[in-house]
């Protein structure tokens, strides 16, 4: 069974910085991909970054160049570098994780504030 544990949210200033860590388990070897959504109260669930298990990236538009998307496969974790926060980047994070050709596993979420 796959589970995956965020954490790593909290509440800190515009311009501040933020590291969110997951980690998980019973996940399968092979081609996978990883990510981080987002939810925002009122609005619809949203991708903010993905990496492959080879290490290939990608990022939502309101994240480029701020946050940073990284995994360590020996450990089972990814992690999402986030700098440069706005209030907008207020929200629930969840990490997910996509084996090849299966489906979305998703983890509890943590939240993150971004005050003004």
């Amino acid at each position: 069974q796959v589970q995956l544990v965020e954490s790593g949210g909290g509440v800190v200033q515009a311009g501040g910085s933020l590291r969110l860590s997951c980690v998980s388990s019973g996940t399968f070897f092979g081609v996978n991909v990883m990510g981080w959504y987002r939810q925002a109260p009122g609005k619809q669930r949203e991708s903010v970054a993905t990496i492959t298990s080879g290490g290939f990236t990608n990022y939502a538009d309101s994240a480029r160049g701020r946050f940073i998307i990284s995994r360590d496969n020996a450990k089972n974790t990814v992690f999402l570098q986030m700098n440069s926060l706005k209030p907008e980047d207020t929200a629930v994070y969840y990490c997910t994780y996509r084996p090849a050709g299966g489906m979305n596993y998703w983890g509890q979420g943590t939240q993150v504030t971004v005050s003004s």
